[in-house]
């Protein structure tokens, strides 16, 4: 190998690692947002939560979003009036066209009225999770 292939393999290796870190410091985590609502009728599935919901956006070849669904559906249990509800946006693109669903899963936060109040791209931490559902049922309308 000559020097200039080298130079552009291990440049190629540093641009991976740094877009990999940064990724990985990006997923999971919350970002409050306050925006649109969204309708029981335009998920297409059950009705929104009394307090708040969970609305997980997924897609059937996703591998974390098997384990990001139970683990929305343990903190939607342990809060009355909660409750998780997953939608795959591959049969709703309007949905994922909407909210500019990059990655699956996402979830959104929704709040008593169906307005989006936080969003987590990539499967949430736990901690993250709870501490964001909790500030959403404190935090008034």
């Amino acid at each position: 190998m000559t020097i200039i292939a080298l130079l552009v393999v291990a440049a190629l290796v540093l641009a991976a690692s740094v877009l990999g870190l940064l990724w990985r410091t990006t997923t999971g985590r919350a970002r409050r947002v306050r925006g649109a609502v969204v309708s029981a009728h335009e998920i297409g599935t059950g009705e929104l939560g009394v307090r708040a919901t969970l609305l997980q956006l997924s897609t059937p070849m996703c591998t974390q979003c098997p384990p990001t669904a139970r683990l929305l559906d343990a903190e939607a249990a342990a809060r009355p009036g909660v409750v998780h509800l997953e939608v795959d946006v591959s049969e709703r693109i309007a949905l994922a066209d909407r909210f500019q669903v990059l990655q699956t899963p996402t979830t959104l936060l929704l709040d008593a009225e169906g307005r989006v109040r936080g969003r987590i791209g990539g499967r949430p931490r736990p901690a993250t999770l709870a501490r964001e559902l909790d500030l959403l049922l404190e935090s008034p309308a």
